[in-house]
């Protein structure tokens, strides 16, 4: 039934009140210039992680202001761009009521919700002394901001002293750009920088920094909890921290180009069966950074390229057991993503330039030098590229297709035909015989099913080096390349995406 313009008119204006009472500022943008590039690691998997893309942009000032743009959705999944700036506290946090949140005061609490993005803006945010709290929730992305002094007891205490917690069949979830920080370890107060629980998977933390803390952080909150897993640690900085850098308990991780540096008791932790693939990371004035301490029941770990500067090592035994001094791989770990490896020893530097919030939001070029990174969504479907689409007269191929779909399909010039991927996710390559420059692609989906594609990667697949990232169909630009095969990865979809056509153009 439709509401009368009374109705209508009274629930604007209750809008307005809140908005004005909490430090919410409402806008009916649907796209966000604050949010930079797009998630990597295992982030990308099970559907990919884009947050809040295509969603309303708010802009919040408190707490408070956070939980009630929440609050203010259409529904729980109902996407949204946050955009924080200043300090959040106790005193600005409350909880606020809706159908389509479950907040509550003295923490934020993203839970029993999905496709939020958080991004820190302007001179910064700030989560003081007030963690994030993530439960039974997916789909989230917090970018750019700093969380600090989280504490478990004395006062006042959040989120169960985690400055970051994830609990509770959490999914697809990416940190990048952090700053997550304490002042001291358990004794004064404090837990985990970054933990994730009770069947926690999909998740990377990348170019963020995790320092001042007894307990950097764990995957699983016990030994019989090993339903967490597939989680990306890449180009963070450790330090100052005594021991969970991080902890696994069960689950695989991917460990790479991180600088570690004054870690006081242990570094990475696997145990309890967890597989850990160790790579071009720099460990510096620090004790055994890698290995299974404080248990029994052994983790395991694949190493290489790892740089080990004024590394100390304990003795083996019993529960001690350190990889080092020669640390040697203990087991193999497959990785299903693309990703470039900095070599280990300009991690320091790079990292030091890139990581944390408040930074630009740089990234490394996978060459040891610092770039901006590609916009989240550089597609434009309203002004398709011109010129001879390449794609015509080519191959194709991919990882997979539905019933009644071909790869052939995308370059046959008719959007009357389709391929399909087997899922919601997967890839689909067009491929010459002979080196092909190309510096634009065009994605039509079928006719019925637009709007279906939401987080894609295209790749070069001769180097498997990401040529461009973001959400939706439509126009692609990318610096010219010379290839041989190019890839048109759905990371991330909403019902069953169809892709008409894979058009590619030279400039």
């Amino acid at each position: 039934m439709k509401k009368s313009a009374a109705v209508r008119l009274g629930a604007t204006l209750a809008t307005a009140a809140l908005a004005a009472a909490t430090g919410l500022a409402v806008s009916t943008t649907t796209a966000s210039a604050a949010v930079t590039g797009s998630a990597t690691g295992y982030a990308t998997q099970n559907g990919g992680t884009t947050g809040g893309a295509g969603g309303q942009t708010v802009r919040a000032t408190t707490g408070t202001a956070i939980h009630a743009a929440l609050c203010n959705r259409a529904s729980s999944s109902t996407p949204i761009i946050i955009e924080v700036q200043g300090t959040i506290n106790h005193g600005n946090t409350t909880k606020v009521s809706g159908s389509s949140c479950n907040t509550a005061a003295g923490v934020i609490e993203l839970k029993q919700i999905s496709n939020v993005t958080i991004v820190g803006v302007g001179s910064g945010a700030v989560f003081d002394q007030l963690g994030i709290h993530i439960r039974e929730s997916s789909n989230i992305i917090i970018q750019n901001v700093t969380v600090r002094n989280v504490k478990k007891s004395g006062s006042p205490t959040s989120n169960g002293g985690d400055a970051i917690g994830m609990e509770s069949g959490v999914r697809n979830v990416w940190v990048d750009h952090a700053t997550l920080e304490a002042s001291g370890g358990e004794s004064e107060g404090y837990d985990g920088l970054f933990d994730m629980k009770d069947n926690t998977q999909y998740v990377t933390l990348s170019y963020s920094i995790l320092r001042n803390s007894g307990r950097g952080g764990l995957i699983g909150s016990s030994e019989s909890d090993r339903s967490n897993g597939y989680v990306t640690f890449h180009h963070n900085k450790y330090e100052n921290i005594d021991s969970r850098a991080p902890l696994l308990r069960g689950g695989i991780a991917h460990i790479y180009n991180n600088h570690y540096v004054d870690l006081h008791e242990s570094g990475i932790n696997s145990r309890a069966g967890a597989r850990a693939k160790v790579d071009n990371n720099y460990f510096e004035d620090s004790k055994d950074v890698l290995g299974t301490f404080y248990t029994s029941e052994a983790g395991y770990w694949q190493v290489g390229g790892n740089v080990f500067d004024n590394v100390t090592w304990s003795a083996r035994s019993g529960d001690n057991q350190p990889a080092g001094p020669n640390p040697t791989s203990t087991t193999s770990v497959s990785i299903p993503y693309s990703y470039s490896l900095d070599n280990a020893n300009c991690v320091p530097d790079v990292v030091n330039r890139t990581a944390g919030a408040n930074k630009g939001n740089q990234v490394s070029n996978g060459n040891c030098t610092p770039q901006n990174p590609g916009p989240t969504d550089p597609t434009d479907p309203t002004d398709p590229p011109t010129g001879t689409n390449l794609s015509l007269g080519a191959g194709a191929d991919g990882s997979s297709k539905a019933g009644g779909t071909s790869y052939g399909n995308v370059i046959d010039g008719n959007t009357g035909s389709y391929w399909s991927p087997n899922g919601s996710t997967g890839s689909v390559s067009v491929k010459w015989s002979s080196a092909t420059s190309v510096s634009k692609a065009h994605i039509r989906e079928a006719a019925g099913s637009e709007g279906a594609i939401r987080g894609w990667r295209v790749l070069n697949h001769d180097t498997g080096a990401v040529l461009a990232s973001g959400s939706g169909a439509g126009a692609i630009s990318f610096p010219k390349t010379s290839l041989k095969k190019i890839t048109f990865e759905i990371t991330g979809s909403n019902g069953t995406p169809k892709v008409a056509e894979f058009e590619t153009y030279s400039g």
